[in-house]
């Protein structure tokens, strides 16, 4: 074995199993819904947290992976040399902002646990987890950040024929498999094998035929 003693390699099937594993489902104190078979709750699927080291410092207030704080940096530079005034508008979250996200907004709105969900996903049930996620807005525009009026934008346009060449693609299309809500501004980076990997359980829902 190239004379690494005790090195275990993984072909085939293995190395599939372990590419497409989801991360353990955890179960979230003040949702008695447990999750899916698939691993879902309320829709969304788990995600790990990324590692600090792993993330950087963005923007003030935000930070990403840093393979996907590159490819934004190359498509807003793109965006901007068309014209395009496209924004970052949230990047990486803890679990622990996610958790005062969901719950605290949810009683502040007098909302259940399910109607939360529509909008936002439990802690440990967030994209943003990974840092591979971003909420992106129209700096012309303003009044569409966080909206689906976002699709109305000349940033949504070009988003929608330029984002794949930065390897972005929406996460949550209206009439999207998971039965989230549509959200125009929420994009994930899968231009790596560790964002691939992290998303394979998504993507995977997303090519079966309804």
């Amino acid at each position: 074995m190239c004379g690494v003693s005790g090195a275990v390699v993984l072909m085939g099937p293995q190395l599939m199993a372990r590419l497409n594993r989801t991360p353990p489902a955890p179960v979230v104190p003040g949702i008695p819904e447990p999750p899916a078979a698939d691993g879902r709750l309320l829709g969304h699927f788990p995600y790990e947290q990324v590692r600090p080291d792993e993330l950087i410092v963005v923007e003030p207030g935000i930070q990403l992976h840093v393979d996907a704080a590159e490819a934004l940096d190359g498509m807003l530079r793109a965006a901007a040399a068309e014209g395009i005034d496209l924004r970052l508008l949230s990047g990486y979250r803890s679990h622990d902002l996610q958790e005062s996200i969901f719950f605290d907004v949810a009683s502040e709105r007098n909302q259940t646990a399910e109607e939360r969900a529509q909008v936002s996903a439990p802690p440990g049930y967030s994209e943003h987890s990974t840092g591979f996620a971003v909420d992106l807005g129209d700096g012309q525009a303003p009044e569409t950040h966080l909206s689906t009026d976002f699709e109305q934008t000349r940033t949504f346009r070009w988003l929608q024929d330029n984002a794949a060449r930065y390897h972005f693609v929406m996460s949550f299309p209206d009439g999207n498999s998971q039965g989230v809500s549509y959200e125009p501004w929420h994009w994930r980076f899968e231009g790596t094998a560790d964002a691939l990997r992290r998303f394979e359980a998504a993507r995977r829902l997303a090519r079966r035929p309804f």
